[in-house]
């Protein structure tokens, strides 16, 4: 029996009880690290649930089914370190982040091909990339001046070099507007940008205690790949399965990973790969060093936030150019639809204009109506088709309107902004080859978002102008109808309302807008042959705004000019596809630098069916990794593994492992997890099956024997430490 003064009191701060049995497979509730929340499968493993207590459902989250094939289904979870995200991994090879005001998903990060391998497990943990005290700036000779600078009540003191490099222009500026509701494409973004709590989890401004961390998130597979992405969905790249020390019988099978470990100072990660993801009957634990995280010159957190808010601006963007181009389809499809009816009857006549522009031009000027613009007007369109015509184009019109001046121009404004940033970020450091920036592609997709910036206003000024026209249009044909259906003795009332038109603005309509319109070279679809013709010319380096305003001119001339550059999907497509470029770039830098650590093999005897892992740090320079393990074979014992290792610029160098066997005997294991760096909690069950929480010190040395372990013998027994020694 542990020894009293040794016992330890636990308080119950919760309790959740799950009304479904939990999935085969080891697939837990995963518990979030700040909030009293759980995730876990439903019964039917199609579902995952997020409860809070009392035994609350907060959130059921599912994905739809594709026409043909089976919906997706969750695989790996984890929640992000500080739990404003959910990570979940599909079995269509995507991770989806999700947040906590909705289950729609924030960001979808593409890892593998759902056909050939399977996502297997997810790490994702915060960094520390810049070491900061309280004694910051107190510590600086002559700075007893500024002791009374730091913030009332702030337990971080104020660092004005870091408040100048954080200092966001954006707030300033109004907030993101979400979308309309209207559907728009078939992506996943479709409603993301629709609901103001999407639109604010999204373009977040970074809080100063997040200044100096950057998350680090670890995606492994089932052919052994890891996918790395930092600040929650920018990637750096995927790696192959690291070498590892494997017995002849292995070297034929794939190993992944399944399980993963790190420290806020450290920036080398620990990761464990397996044959298997049960029962594995040894593992091998893989260092990852991270060198970028500890040293770049630029802060990682600022670049990060910018990167990932531009990719989600681009991500907004696409959205707005597809419900712009719905909205102008409402304008026009049903106008459309009535004006070919009437084109018919126009051919057939013997005499007289044959297009709907030159027979309502004539009726404008003369007030006389051929037969069929008669019959059109009177049978066909009526007052019934008249208010349908004037409510799609006005509703169409208006719609696109607001999508211009309080999507499109804002986003854009934010775009330059950040764009701008960069730019002076890649100029400051034009001399390091491991930052990635590129002033060239940098000052390329500024050109494209002037380019788009040109496009908004002059989609907003014709805009204006045609439902000021159409206003004016659809007052006039109103009068048509009325005039040419009603009866003689009201045309003294029609001629008032004739009087007080403008006919000006009704010819202006019939001849400018009504089969065609100035919207229709940036908002019409083109042709692949036109779209591959104007690529290939602007991809040759002009400047964009100079080619773009030539094109206008020549359009507005009525000359042949380019049909797809002008376009906004083009646009919005073209300013993605070289933000890539930087996106890569940038990526390719940080990859460059990733390396992984000499493996270290790992066995206990017998199936391992509990496991879990601890790194821990006092600095930056060194680190150690505890990893617990134990058999179901053997409830008895549990081993415990250190591997020491040092860091030299962020590279790690780990020492041989040691091992050291707790006896539990009598007692049985039921589940061990490390608490802290210095406690793992082992749950046990006496030989009555009476619950019994032992905690052990792992690094008192004086309470554990640890000894080398011997890889080529794993089978070969160190010597025990009896469990009658931690408290309970």
């Amino acid at each position: 029996m542990a020894r009293p003064e040794l016992e330890l009191e636990l308080e119950l701060l919760g309790e959740t009880e799950l009304q479904t049995k939990t999935p085969a497979g080891r697939r837990f509730p995963v518990g979030c690290p700040t909030l009293d929340l759980a995730a876990t499968w439903d019964q039917d493993d199609r579902n995952l649930l997020v409860y809070r207590p009392p035994d609350q459902v907060v959130s059921k989250i599912h994905q739809v089914a594709a026409p043909g094939e089976a919906a997706p289904e969750v695989r790996a979870v984890t929640w992000r370190p500080d739990g404003q995200f959910l990570c979940l991994g599909w079995s269509d090879g995507v991770v989806r982040l999700m947040g906590l005001e909705n289950n729609k998903a924030a960001h979808q990060i593409p890892v593998c091909d759902k056909a050939e391998t399977a996502i297997t497990h997810i790490g994702w943990s915060t960094a520390i990339i810049a070491s900061k005290t309280d004694s910051a700036i107190s510590s600086r000779p002559g700075d007893e001046i500024t002791k009374g600078w730091a913030e009332p009540g702030g337990k971080i003191p104020l660092d004005l070099p870091q408040e100048l490099t954080f200092l966001e222009v954006e707030t300033a500026l109004p907030k993101i507007s979400p979308l309309p509701m209207s559907s728009a494409g078939a992506s996943e973004d479709t409603t993301v940008f629709t609901l103001r709590s999407g639109i604010d989890f999204l373009f977040r401004t970074p809080k100063r205690d997040t200044y100096d961390q950057v998350n680090v998130m670890i995606v492994g597979t089932s052919d052994g790949k890891l996918q790395l992405s930092i600040y929650d969905s920018f990637i750096i790249g995927t790696f192959p399965q690291p070498a590892l020390d494997s017995s002849p019988s292995e070297s034929s099978s794939t190993v992944h990973m399944i399980h993963h470990a790190s420290h806020p100072q450290v920036s080398t990660h620990s990761l464990i790969y397996a044959e298997k993801q049960n029962e594995p009957q040894e593992i091998h634990l893989v260092p990852m060093d991270l060198p970028f995280l500890s040293f770049s010159p630029i802060n990682l957190s600022l670049l990060s936030s910018k990167l990932t808010t531009l990719q989600a601006l681009l991500r907004y963007l696409k959205q707005i150019s597809l419900h712009m181009q719905v909205e102008w389809k409402n304008a026009r499809e049903l106008p459309s639809r009535f004006l070919r009816s009437v084109q018919g009857g126009l051919e057939e006549m013997s005499s007289g204009p044959k297009d709907i522009v030159s027979a309502l031009f004539h009726t404008a000027i003369t007030g006389h109506a051929y037969p069929a613009v008669k019959e059109w007007l009177v049978d066909s369109l009526a007052e019934r088709g008249h208010k349908r015509w004037d409510k799609a184009v006005v509703s169409g019109l208006e719609g696109l309107r607001s999508l211009v001046h309080q999507h499109l121009l804002p986003a854009l404004e934010r775009c330059s902004i950040i764009l701008s940033r960069l730019r002076g970020l890649a100029r400051f450091y034009n001399d390091r080859e491991d930052i990635g920036l590129s002033i060239p592609h940098i000052n390329r997709v500024l050109d494209i978002v002037s380019c788009l910036t040109l496009v908004g206003h002059k989609v907003l000024i014709h805009t204006m102008d045609e439902l000021q026209h159409f206003s004016a249009f659809s007052a006039w044909l109103r009068f048509q109808i009325d005039q040419l259906a009603g009866p003689s003795t009201a045309n003294d009332e029609l001629t008032d309302k004739e009087a007080m038109m403008d006919h000006s603005k009704v010819l202006t309509y019939i001849e400018r807008y009504l089969t065609n319109s100035p919207l229709d070279i940036f908002l019409n679809e083109f042709t692949k042959e036109d779209y591959t013709s104007d690529y290939n010319f602007i991809e040759n380096g002009p400047k964009l705004l100079d080619v773009l305003d030539k094109q206008l001119k020549k359009h507005e001339a009525g000359q042949p000019a380019m049909k797809a550059f002008p376009h906004v999907d083009f646009l919005v497509t073209y300013a993605t596809t070289w933000s890539n470029k930087i996106f890569s770039s940038i990526a390719e830098a940080k990859r460059r630098s990733v390396r992984f650590g000499n493996p270290v093999k790992m066995s206990i005897g017998n199936p391992i069916t509990k496991m879990d892992m601890k790194m821990c740090s006092s600095d930056k320079r060194s680190g150690t990794v505890f990893t617990a393990l134990a058999s179901q074979q053997d409830p008895n014992k549990v081993h415990v593994f250190r591997v020491n290792m040092t860091i030299t610029n962020g590279i790690s160098d780990n020492q041989p492992a040691a091992i050291c066997v707790i006896d539990l005997a009598p007692r049985s294991l039921v589940d061990l997890k490390f608490l802290d760096d210095k406690t793992l909690i082992l749950f046990c069950t006496d030989t009555d099956n009476t619950p019994v929480i032992l905690s052990v010190p792992i690094q008192d040395e004086s309470m554990l024997s640890y000894n080398p372990y011997n890889a080529a013998n794993p089978a070969q027994m160190s010597s025990l430490t009896s469990a009658e020694h931690f408290p309970n």
